[in-house]
């Protein structure tokens, strides 16, 4: 049986950016200030430098970026991510990637097979596309960061 795919949270990526760029980051950008947020905003600016007035247009973000931080999380993470304690469990690794050209850091975990060891301060990577968790019905897709030239 096929399952479903469906986004962990709805409006933040999109598995076929309209620029025909596949997998991307959905931000928004203010019209006023050119500030671009991510999680998107679509009620109002939140830079307090912004002179007002602007829109917010959803933007995609830049499917590269360059490591600024990384860890392995070796505890069972909360909700809403699914961790069944009878099931066993393997550590994940995080990375805070930074997105130049938005000047943002932006928080994921790391494509399968991909630990610390493989990740270096400064290494490009790219957001791809993955899965989170699976239920009967559903797969529920989110974003990932493995580097440049890897395999997810």
């Amino acid at each position: 049986m096929a399952r479903t795919r469906t986004p962990v949270v709805s409006g933040w990526f999109t598995e076929n950016a309209p620029d025909g760029g596949g997998f991307r980051l959905l931000g928004t950008r203010c019209s006023a200030c050119t500030a671009v947020f991510f999680p998107r905003e679509d009620a109002y600016c939140r830079n307090p430098r912004c002179p007002g007035g602007g829109e917010l247009a959803e933007v995609p973000l830049s499917p590269r970026g360059r490591v600024w931080s990384y860890t392995d999380g070796r505890y069972r993470p909360p909700a809403p991510y699914v961790s069944d304690p009878a099931e066993p469990w393997d550590p994940y690794t995080l990375l805070a990637v930074e997105l130049e050209a938005e000047g943002m850091v932006v928080l994921g975990q790391a494509a399968p097979g991909v630990g610390i060891s493989d990740l270096a301060v400064g290494m490009e990577v790219e957001v791809v596309g993955g899965v989170l968790n699976e239920d009967a019905g559903t797969a529920w897709t989110t974003w990932l960061f493995r580097p440049v030239g890897g395999a997810a």
